[in-house]
């Protein structure tokens, strides 16, 4: 099932670049902030639907319908010819000549979305861990939606207005921020104090995954970035698939810490490649 759905994330990125550059370039971190806004409600309602259907005795049911929002809603976009980038055959010949997806900058945004990826996965393990460890196993489920709900005012507030700083900077602050705010986890000593410090780490993702995909449209070459949309999300899940088992190892060995110690060190690693990027990420 998962080798057969499409990238519709990279698709629909590529859709937004195309419809508003080269005019309305400015208004680009504003609809990737609201695509982004809009997978993570996905990620929050879609489980919680899908666990009440079986809850409720149609666990079939939860299936049947994640596929059919995939299919139906594959099929409609496919149809919305309007906002399709158009075919770019020679502009696509020269850009496999210049190598654009094979230069430093691609791979910083990669190397960044691979260990967003490692923070992802690891965090999914050790908050489940800890509130184990601790005795309130259902702690679980609200330290998941504060963070996601936290993550989702942080990228509608993101998206309202335009930053002077130049898109490394931000990307580097973003980062720094995540890291800091991780390092507080290998301190908490309860639910409740795990929950205020997700707050922090959720309300900087979104914001990164926004400036992840305006650097992308303005490094890469038009006639390959559904490619380079699609190589980013792919880092990200092998991230967090690697990371779960890291951290599961870690928890095994050393606890919940060792699983947060996990998802610290992914956000020191992309405050490292941030900075890297200051120099790399040159954006027009």
């Amino acid at each position: 099932m998962g080798a057969s759905l499409p990238q519709l994330s990279a698709m629909s990125a590529a859709r937004w670049a195309t419809l508003l550059r080269p005019g309305r370039a400015a208004e680009l971190p504003t609809a990737f902030a609201l695509e982004s806004i809009s997978n993570a409600v996905a990620f929050l309602v879609g489980p919680a639907l899908v666990s009440a259907l079986a809850a409720a005795g149609h666990p079939v049911a939860g299936t049947v319908l994640a596929a059919s929002l995939s299919v139906v809603g594959g099929l409609v976009l496919a149809a919305q010819r309007g906002s399709a980038p158009p075919p770019t055959i020679d502009s696509a010949a020269h850009a496999r000549k210049d190598r654009s997806l094979l230069c430093s900058a691609v791979f910083v945004l990669i190397s960044l979305n691979l260990a967003l990826g490692v923070f992802f996965g690891a965090m999914q393990v050790s908050v489940t861990a800890f509130v184990v460890e601790h005795g309130a196993p259902g702690a679980a489920v609200p330290i998941f939606a504060v963070s996601s709900c936290s993550g989702l005012l942080a990228g509608w507030l993101y998206g309202l207005r335009r930053w002077r700083a130049a898109l490394p900077v931000q990307l580097l602050t973003a980062t720094s921020a995540l890291m800091l705010a991780t390092s507080l986890l290998l301190t908490v000593g309860s639910p409740f104090g795990l929950g205020l410090a997700v707050v922090v780490t959720g309300a900087m993702i979104q914001p990164l995954l926004v400036l992840f995909s305006v650097l992308t449209e303005s490094t890469v070459h038009h006639a390959v970035l559904t490619q380079a949309f699609s190589w980013l999300g792919s880092a990200n899940a092998a991230g967090s698939a690697a990371a779960a088992a890291v951290a599961g190892w870690a928890i095994d060995s050393f606890g919940a810490r060792g699983g947060f110690a996990a998802a610290a060190t992914a956000a020191a690693a992309m405050a490292f490649q941030s900075l890297l990027g200051l120099r790399l990420l040159r954006t027009p």
